[in-house]
This record gives C-alpha cells, structure tokens and sequence, in this order.
C-alpha cells in the first residue's frame, strides 16, 4: 500500500512538472524567472522577461510584445533600481509577493508586489493576452495585484487611466528619462477629475498639454471607451472590437503623447494621433482669457476673448507673446453684476480648462443654462453640452478661462463669454448695427441716466431696423432731372405710407428741390461733407433752406434713411438746426434743413450737423459741453467769467484742478441737488470733452457710468479751454481738424 501510494506520488509530480514545462504564462510559488527564461501569454501576444533598452547594459523585468521584430516595452517593473549584470531572478515568495532580485545573494528585492495575503501559499501569477501581470490567491481566485495598476509609459487596452476613489490609487502615465533609460521621467499623462473630467499632460508639476474634457466623443471605427465616474471610482478605458489590431497610447521621454498602430507590411508603428505637437497644443500658451488659433502659422496665434485686451500690450505686440494673457477692458468685481451683461458667442473651440467649471445641470437648454449663468455675477463664461446617452448639458466656468483653442474640423463646442453693455455696443456696432456714422443731430438730454439710456438706445434701434426688399418685377422708370432710375410703384407707396406713418416729417417732391437750388448749382453749394453736398435754396413760398444730397454710396435703404430722419424731426432742440423733412426717389436720399444765415451757426453748429463734418466720438464731445451747460445754467460761448479768455470747458477745468468743481454749479439749484451725483456728472462731462478723441468714452460707455457705482477715470486736459477767433479758416484748420467739433455761440429760434 505504501509503494502504491509513493508510486502515486511520483506519478502526480510527473504530472505537474509536464504541466509547468507547457504553462509558460504562469508562476507558482518556489518557482523562478531567471535571464533567458520568458513568460508567455497562452496566445503568444506578449512576454515577461529580462531586457536592456537601447544602448544601456542595465537590465531590467518588464512585458513587450512578444511577436514583432521590433522590441516594443509596456511596463518596466525595477524602472528606476535597474540590475547590474545577468543574475537576476523572479519568484513567488513565503508571503505569496512577487518579488525580483539582483542576484542570489541580495537580502533586500529591488522590486516586489509588496501586498499583504492571508493564505500566502496559494499564489500564482499569470502573464494574460491583455499583457497584465496579474497576482491571484489559488483558493479566492481574487486578484490581490496587477500590472495594469501600476502603469508605466503605454497605455494599452483593458487598462484604466484615472482614480480609485475607495483605494486612493491612482492610475496615471509617466514617460522614459531616454530610449536607454526606462526610469520614471518628467513627463505624466493624468486624469484631472475637478470640474468636467479632462487629462492633462504634466511637465515635473507644470500643465504641459490639456485634452478636451468630457464629455468625450467616440471613435467608434478605431476604438470603443468606456468613462465611469461613481463613488468607487473616475476612470477611462478602451477597448478594441478587432483584437488582431495592435493599437496603443505611448507617453515617450520628449514628453509627446501618442496613439500608435502596428502595420505588419512596413514593420513598424506608425502615429495615428500625437498630442503637444503643435504651438497650440501648449497649456495656456496665449495665457488666461485669450484664444490660440493654430490656423495662424504666419502671424500671431493669440487673440483675446471678447471684453478682454492684452496685460501687456508690448509682450502682446512687439514680442508676439501671449504668455500673459488678457484681461477685461473695464475692471469688475466678479461678485458685482452690471445692468446691460450679455454674453459673446465663440464658436468651435476647445472649451475652457474645466478646473474652474462646474455642470450647473446635465439637462437644461442654452437659454436656461444662459439665464443660470447670467444670474450668478461669478459666471465668466458657459457651453450648452450634448451628453451621450442623455440630453443636453449646462457646463458654466467661474473665473479665467485658460487654454481655448480654435478648432476647424467641427470637433469642438460654442462657448459663451460674460460681456459687459459696452462691450456689446461694440461688437453690434463693429457688426454693423449700431454704426454712428451718419448721424445728422445732436442729442440733448437732462442728466437723468434712465432717460439718457432710453433716448440712445430708441435711436440705436430705429438705426438698426433694415428693410427687406424682395425680389420681383417693378416698373422702372428714368428721371430725366436726376439722371436716375427708380420704381414707380415702390416710390408712391413709401411716399403715401410716409405721410401717414411720418406726421412729424414732411416728404418734398424731388422736382421741388431741383427748383429750390436751381438743379444744385455750384453758385448755391455751401458745404461739402464725407456724406454728401450741403446747397442752399428757396422754396416757392419764399422759405430758405439748406439742402443735404446725401452720396449715393452712403449705404442707406429707403426704410432706414426714413427712420433716421423721422428720429432728428423729433428730437428737436434750440441748439439743433431744424430739419423741415426728406426726398426720397429713385437713388437719391436728400434732407431739407431750416436755413439760418445768421453768420455763426451756418460755420459752426450749421459745419457740424448739415455738413457732416465730425468722428464717432463727436457727438460725445457734444453731450459733454451740454452737460455742462445744464449743471451750469450757461451758455457755452456765452459764458463770460473773471477770465475772458476761458471758454466754459476752460472754467469748469480749472475749477476742477483745484478741488473747487462745485462752485460752477447754477446758483438758481442752490442746495436741492446731490453733490455726489453732480459731480459724477461734472467728471463724465469732463471725460466727454477731452482733447483726444480716442480717450473719450462711448456712449454705451457714458450710459454705464451713469447708471451705476464704478469708478471712473480721471480725465485728461480738454479741447477749447480758451477762447479763439471764429474765422472758418481757424475751424477747419485748426484743432478741430482732428476733433472735428468746434465750440459756438447758438441763438435759440
């Protein structure tokens, strides 16, 4: 019975020898992996065992790809303790770690798996398809280590990048120091879970590179992935639908991250996609609250987000570095919200660094997400997301945003940029909307700011109404006077609905004025203006009236020219020269003002409205001298003080440089007026007048300092302190050549 039982023994030790010379993809314990030995998976994919990369003689354990001439490396374990020499040597230890050795005569491992079993014994390691090397109790079948956990510089399939939040692990990418060294290197591809999940490609501690955050979009023809984000863990995976396929990411020593591809007919790996290749791709390379543009390639790839300019116009300009960034135009508390905020579309960009951002909610409508972000003062920016799998999503960021980049392939998102008024003045007047050019009065108002916003925006938005003609056939007829063509039809129907529509406004026949100016003759012309020619004339009741033939590339539609002239017919002051009504037939477009030859207001008041004669920033410089002449109860050229030769811009300068701005206020308010608020507006009056039109604000700018609690600048020295002589020759050559703004002395009518 004993010999049958020893026998037995035998037998079955006969068995598990042949069994271990055939599993060449697992490790028992007691067992070794010396130099020369290989571990390999059952389908022949990869192999565990000793290797020396490049030129280096080091040795080192780690898995490639068992198949391919060309040795490609996947995880190192001994990375940064290489062995000296050919005596290393892998085993199962009492404890059941895989623990690696220099030689035999080491006390200490200079790599082991180091976890803590209960049944030690039980241990074996396997070498899967997969290429992990995975450590597993023989009784539990529970994987207590893998490979894949601890990733090196290749991302492989089945593999996660991302953070076990129950065992704090976290799995991240880390580079080779060099082709000859496997240690860890400077370089790390991790996944940042704040905000919108998104990875960033690290330089030591420093963002070298930035993916585009989740949600991230399929790629369904090269790979599948999987996102999970719970409370046991973020993480991010692939996975491969044809495994004959060798496709792999690879963080290499020169900090580029690649998706790579094995092509057996040239023998090598070839790149499919590689991140920090382009200027662009760079961290923040145009720096906070800018956009880098890689279509740029020669000229500047930075620009500023809208409501922002450069921190530092030098860098940004001479040196073509935008690492600085931009910041707003007009400084905000970010907890503080201004009336008029409105939000900038910037289309196809790789949104923001999403550290800052936050998903308000994973469905809502632009418009809402819109409204959320409007409500809170903090919100800079926001994206109205699709999610896969559910609807669409509300990401807004809270602070700068770093790191957009323009993308032209339709792979990127509209993100929506926190604007102030003036900001949106701007971009809708640069549009075309609200274009000041053209505009043929001066606007008066008291200094009621709600009033002031009312007036300017009622203007503005009469500008902006356009009409739409649509195409179809119209008898055309010729003017034999005016030498044009023109639409009988369309020409009696505006000018019926004009006369009821237009009561304010009075429609001339266009014979009428060719009688009036005697076909405008050069005897009768008084001006000439960037928008056409200023004639006098006579009507057959006797009246004198200047006659504005607008140029017929000014650009004006029917519709938009009656509007114009309706909104001056109503806004009527004593300073304004009256405009008694319109022409408009065939191509021409001509104004009819009141004629006043009293010597002054046809060269100044008269050199101004009727002849076109001023910048943007003009009827600015106007409102401002108003604006002082409503506080002060003076006249501006009328004004006479101590000093004769000071203008009323010159009195209220200096009073205001020395402290006593006050003391011009009209006697008649006495103490029933609030001295904050007067002198708010003394200091917006002084900022509208000043020398350089370029320093004067906008009128969005004005309507904003009015209506809120800003700080506003200190104004500079302002145009016509003192008084000159009022030749036309000193008008039109002299200073008001750049101002194109002169100061007069106006009769009431």
């Amino acid at each position: 019975m004993a010999a049958k039982t020893l026998s037995l023994y035998y037998v079955l030790l006969g068995l598990h020898t042949f069994t271990f010379c055939i599993s060449t993809d697992t490790i028992i314990i007691n067992q070794t992996i010396r130099e020369g030995d290989l571990l390999i998976s059952k389908q022949n994919k990869f192999a565990l065992g000793f290797f020396s990369p490049g030129n280096s003689s080091y040795r080192y354990l780690g898995i490639w790809f068992f198949t391919l001439p060309l040795q490609t490396v996947v995880w190192v374990a001994n990375r940064n303790h290489p062995i000296i020499g050919s005596a290393g040597v892998l085993s199962i230890n009492q404890y059941g770690n895989l623990v690696l050795y220099g030689n035999r005569d080491e006390e200490v491992p200079v790599w082991s798996t180091n976890v803590s079993m209960d049944v030690a014994d039980a241990c074996v390691a396997h070498l899967l398809d997969s290429g992990n090397l995975v450590l597993v109790q023989g009784i539990s079948g529970r994987i207590v280590w893998q490979s894949f956990d601890y990733p090196t510089n290749t991302f492989l399939p089945g593999m996660k990048l991302g953070l076990d939040r129950k065992t704090g692990l976290n799995w991240f990418l880390t580079s080779w120091r060099s082709t000859d060294d496997p240690g860890i290197g400077v370089y790390l591809l991790k996944l940042n879970p704040i905000g919108s999940p998104q990875f960033f490609l690290y330089e030591g501690s420093k963002p070298y590179w930035r993916g585009t955050p989740w949600p991230w979009r399929p790629i369904p023809i090269i790979y599948n992935f999987s996102f999970v984000n719970n409370e046991e863990e973020i993480s991010f995976s692939y996975s491969l639908d044809d495994s004959s396929v060798l496709f792999r990411m690879v963080l290499d020593e020169s900090g580029m991250l690649m998706w790579v591809s094995w092509h057996e007919s040239d023998g090598q790996w070839k790149e499919f996609w590689a991140a920090s290749k382009y200027r662009c791709d760079s961290y923040g390379r145009c720096g906070a609250n800018s956009m880098c543009d890689p279509n740029h390639v020669n000229t500047f790839e930075c620009s500023c987000l809208p409501g922002y300019e450069p921190k530092s116009s030098r860098n940004w300009v001479l040196m073509r570095d935008g690492s600085g960034g931009c910041v707003r135009k007009r400084l905000k508390s970010s907890s503080v919200c201004r009336q008029g905020e409105g939000f900038v579309k910037v289309p196809q960009v790789k949104i923001p660094d999403t550290s800052t951002a936050v998903w308000v909610n994973t469905r809502m409508t632009r418009l809402d997400c819109e409204r959320e972000c409007y409500k809170n003062c903090s919100c800079s920016a926001y994206a109205s997301i699709k999610i896969p799998g559910k609807e669409v999503g509300c990401l807004a960021w809270y602070g700068d945003l770093m790191d957009i980049v323009a993308l032209m392939d339709h792979s990127g998102y509209d993100v929506y940029v926190r604007v102030d008024a003036i900001e949106l003045a701007e971009i809708a007047r640069s549009n075309g909307f609200l274009e000041m050019k053209g505009m043929l009065a001066f606007l008066v108002v008291s200094v009621s700011s709600a009033w002031f916003a009312i007036i300017i925006f009622a203007y503005l938005w009469l500008r902006k109404r356009k009409k739409r003609v649509k195409n179809k056939s119209k008898k055309r007829l010729f003017d034999s006077i005016s030498g044009s063509h023109y639409d009988k039809d369309t020409l009696e129907a505006n000018e019926l609905q004009a006369s009821r529509s237009h009561p304010d406004l009075a429609f001339f026949n266009l014979s009428t004025i060719f009688a009036a100016t005697d076909n405008f003759s050069q005897a009768n012309k008084i001006g000439q203006g960037g928008f056409g020619s200023v004639y006098k004339g006579q009507l057959t009741n006797g009246k004198k009236v200047a006659v504005k033939r607008l140029s017929k590339n000014s650009g004006q539609g029917i519709e938009e020219f009656k509007n114009e002239a309706m909104l001056i017919a109503k806004l009527q002051h004593r300073n304004l020269v009256k405009l008694l009504g319109c022409c408009i037939q065939g191509e021409e477009r001509i104004l009819i003002y009141e004629y006043l030859p009293n010597g002054s207001l046809d060269l100044f008041l008269f050199e101004y409205a009727v002849f076109g004669k001023f910048s943007i920033k003009s009827d600015v410089f106007s409102f401002g001298v108003i604006l002082l002449e409503i506080i002060s109860g003076k006249k501006s050229n009328g004004f006479h003080q101590e000093d004769p030769s000071l203008t009323l811009i010159g009195h209220v300068w200096e009073l205001w440089k020395e402290g006593r701005a006050l003391e011009m206020v009209d006697s008649t308010l006495k103490e029933a007026y609030n001295s904050h608020e007067v002198m708010k507006c003394i200091r917006i009056a002084l900022l509208c007048v000043q020398e350089d039109a370029m320093d004067r604000p906008t009128i969005s700018a004005i309507i904003l300092m009015l209506d809120s609690e800003i700080d506003l600048p200190y104004p500079k020295q302002p145009a016509f302190i003192f008084r000159t002589s009022c030749s036309s020759s000193s008008i039109w050559e002299g200073r008001s050549s750049i101002n194109e703004v002169t100061i007069t002395e106006t009769v009431p009518r």
